[in-house]
């Protein structure tokens, strides 16, 4: 392990406070059967909130490689299913679940309003979340609609 000096620690530090972003979600008037919106995202760590309609918007058994998932409800209520469709568990308001690289999931919305979920993505640095589809597409993710959130630069 290499020793770090004074100079090299301040650039690190104001090389890495370049990067600091903060965010407002509100939740887009949308159109189809899901949206997600952008929140933030940095080398290693990405933010969504995916809002899923009743009856569409989500999704087939599918894994991603490289990236840990931390899910939570902002609103609504989701079920989360793993092979075979068991279940992984259903979730209300600021509860939620983890789902680690290669775990096999999908989920649907089971409230009676907009789901809206809080999606937090971790990465090892430089590789990518690719997902790998396990069963037919429910929704053709090319179809989900994109947003951004209002992501203003921190001053100093």
């Amino acid at each position: 392990m290499s020793k770090e000096t004074q100079e090299d620690l301040l650039k690190l530090h104001l090389a890495a406070e370049e990067g600091e972003r903060s965010y407002s979600y509100t939740k887009p008037v949308s159109h189809g059967g899901k949206a997600m919106v952008r929140l933030a995202r940095s080398e290693v760590i990405k933010s969504w909130v995916q809002v899923v309609k009743k009856h569409g918007g989500e999704n087939n058994l599918h894994y991603h490689r490289n990236m840990d998932t931390f899910w939570m409800v902002l609103k609504g209520r989701v079920r989360f299913y793993g092979p075979d469709d068991k279940v992984i568990g259903e979730f209300g308001p600021h509860e939620g679940t983890i789902t680690p690289q290669y775990s096999r999931y999908w989920f649907e919305n089971v409230g009676d309003e907009d789901l809206e979920l809080l999606q937090v993505a971790a990465y090892r640095s430089g590789a990518d979340g690719a997902r790998i589809d396990l069963s037919p597409q429910k929704l053709d993710i090319s179809s989900v609609e994109r947003f951004d959130a209002d992501i203003p630069r921190i001053k100093t």
